[in-house]
């Protein structure tokens, strides 16, 4: 599909498979153009071309009124003077269903959501993980194939978030729909997805689970996109025995070979902070040889984050390293302190070799 708006391209050539039952995640920066996406599925904007293909049959011309689709808003949009009750049967009664049928079903999903004994009360009577499971519930009231989320927990605090999030899951996981979210936040696209497709100036760069996404990015600009990395430019000057030997301004560091290696010589490498270890003995310099990379340098910062810490490492060579390491005990004897000279140290599968 592709989508413009006044000659600017917001979706460019976009082509995508989402499995039934799926919960999958769009994620990208703003104006990536993955709310257009979840929008031109809801029917709410037109593509200029390309196909929306639900059970085999093109849905991109249906009213989004026709569509076996239905899409919950990060403002949730409940009538603030309807109650619980009366929002969520909204949608039913505009399809004019019989009373008792629209009585049972609303029943059903103030059980699914755990909101009976605050059925009567009005969206502004309500907390806001309350007024999240209502808008929830009237979306899937008229049973979707398809339930679209735009930032739908964007409004919660963190604490709320999380344990929504869980709740969200558990409810697709019981549903057995098709879940398509929107979001800015990584952690949740990860929590909730069983895969991620990251999207840029209109285009996915990478389909991927979480794991392979944060784990093996596809390019450096999905490296830096997702999660914290530290890269390193380098040549490679040997290839033997499964493994690359890259020159970097950090020294020579020894990688094992990616698959489908398309011999570049110029390659950025792709570590991890939490792949990186600290010692406070520094060391000689080290390429691997089966062992792990170490190079050497001084701690410049730290950032205490309760379950880990954030460390800056200035190396000899003037390249800054992150490392994170988790704070695994109350009284860390092994904690390492501002101006210390210390090793960084890495292991060759630790490390991801990008092209592009």
């Amino acid at each position: 599909m592709s989508k413009q708006f006044g000659g600017f391209t917001v979706v460019d050539h976009l082509s995508l498979d989402i499995a039934a039952g799926e919960f999958f995640a769009l994620l990208g920066p703003s104006g990536c153009g993955k709310t257009t996406l979840l929008r031109m599925l809801a029917g709410f904007e037109t593509p200029d071309s390309g196909h929306i293909l639900l059970d085999s049959r093109d849905i991109a011309p249906v009213p989004p009124h026709q569509r076996p689709v239905n899409m919950m808003f990060q403002s949730y949009a409940l009538f603030p003077h309807l109650s619980v009750r009366d929002n969520i049967a909204f949608g039913l009664r505009r399809a004019g269903l019989p009373r008792a049928e629209i009585d049972t079903r609303v029943n059903e999903l103030l059980a699914l959501v755990r909101l009976e004994s605050v059925d009567r009360r009005r969206p502004d009577q309500l907390s806001g993980g309350q007024r999240q499971r209502v808008a929830l519930a009237r979306a899937i009231a008229r049973r979707p194939k398809v339930l679209l989320l735009d930032e739908p927990l964007g409004a919660l605090d963190k604490k709320l978030r999380e344990s929504t999030q869980r709740e969200l899951l558990a409810l697709q996981r019981k549903l057995g729909l098709t879940f398509i979210v929107v979001t800015h936040d990584q952690e949740e696209a990860m929590t909730l997805a069983d895969r991620i497709g990251v999207m840029n100036a209109g285009r996915l760069e990478q389909v991927a689970t979480p794991r392979q996404l944060y784990e093996e990015p596809c390019s450096r600009w999905i490296a830096e996109f997702v999660g914290d990395v530290n890269i390193i430019e380098g040549q490679v000057t040997e290839r033997r025995d499964g493994r690359l030997q890259v020159t970097t301004a950090a020294g020579p560091i020894v990688v094992s070979l990616p698959h489908g290696f398309n011999g570049a010589s110029s390659v950025s490498v792709a570590v991890r902070p939490e792949k990186i270890r600290l010692s406070r003995q520094a060391g000689a310099a080290d390429a691997g040889d089966g062992g792990r990379n170490t190079v050497n340098g001084v701690v410049t910062a730290i950032e205490y984050l309760g379950q880990t810490s954030s460390y800056r490492v200035a190396l000899d060579s003037g390249m800054v390293l992150r490392a994170a390491l988790t704070n695994a005990a109350r009284r860390d004897a092994e904690t390492h302190e501002i101006g210390q000279r210390v090793a960084a140290s890495f292991a060759p599968d630790d490390c991801v070799v990008l092209e592009r």
